[in-house]
């Protein structure tokens, strides 16, 4: 009886994950499975229909890139890597000592920037010059109507603590209550205009009653805890002009992509399973 019961179970279990792992449709000949879809609306907070949409957004991508036979190597990563640098007025150095703050696996950033390569290097074959550059003018108005994204603080009221050693400042991070003996604390009130461009990365990147990541600077390891931003600054259009350019050309991919996959789809053989 118990081993009839067993089998039992085990038939059940086999049919469920059938179920579970079952393709529900198939994308020029690739497959979608049930699975992929309830996971993708969990993680994504959304319904059947959008999910599906996604994801076959997503197999008709890979399926381009394969067609394409596009990559990206490490080389790309660092070139991309650079120009981000540049667009926030900063050197490479100093920009990635700021995204190995925010990013302690640093693997994690290169393979978020290995995705990004990849589209752009797949928005460059589909465009081949469809793509309009963005001229001054265009930027100009882009940088007109998107003020806020381009404004800062006028002041911002901080605590600097500076060490000799980098294990004080990151136990003053995990407990800022518990100050240790080597680490010098001081209120400082900063004008953000007036700052290089590493600092002011730094101060509009980290919200109020947060530290900023650990930087150093005069020989120390130095971390701002900022108290108060007060005032507001619209930024030069000279200074974040490169940031504005990204920008707009990022829009004009996003849509040209979207009215891309929106053809694809009309043409792709997509078959209803379940």
């Amino acid at each position: 009886m118990y081993k009839l019961f067993l089998a039992f179970l085990l038939c059940s279990s086999i049919s469920f994950a059938g179920v579970i792992n079952g393709i529900a449709l198939t994308v020029n000949d690739d497959p979608i499975t049930l699975y992929d879809i309830d996971q993708l609306m969990v993680t994504k907070k959304i319904d059947k229909n959008q999910a599906v949409s996604l994801l076959v957004d997503k197999v008709l991508y890979d399926q381009l890139l394969q067609k394409h036979n596009i990559s990206a190597d490490i080389f790309d990563i660092n070139e991309y890597v650079e120009k981000l640098a540049k667009s926030n007025n900063m050197d490479v150095f100093a920009f990635k000592s700021i995204v190995r703050q925010k990013y302690p696996d640093y693997s994690v950033f290169e393979e978020e920037t290995k995705n990004v390569v990849t589209r752009q290097k797949l928005i460059r074959k589909l465009v081949q010059g469809q793509l309009k550059i963005a001229t001054d003018e265009d930027m100009r108005l882009h940088y007109e109507n998107n003020k806020n994204n381009y404004s800062t603080s006028k002041t911002v009221e901080v605590v600097q603590y500076l060490a000799n050693k980098k294990s004080s400042l990151l136990a003053v991070v995990k407990s800022p209550l518990l100050v240790p003996q080597d680490v010098q604390r001081n209120p400082l009130t900063l004008e953000v205009k007036q700052l290089d461009p590493q600092m002011q990365y730094l101060l509009n990147n980290t919200q109020e009653n947060s530290f900023t990541p650990i930087f150093t600077s005069n020989k120390m390891y130095n971390a701002l805890f900022i108290l108060k931003k007060e005032g507001t600054d619209t930024l030069d259009f000279e200074v974040v002009k490169n940031k504005v350019f990204n920008e707009v050309m990022a829009l004009r991919e996003k849509k040209y992509l979207k009215d891309f996959f929106e053809k694809q789809k009309l043409t792709a053989d997509i078959k209803i399973i379940r």
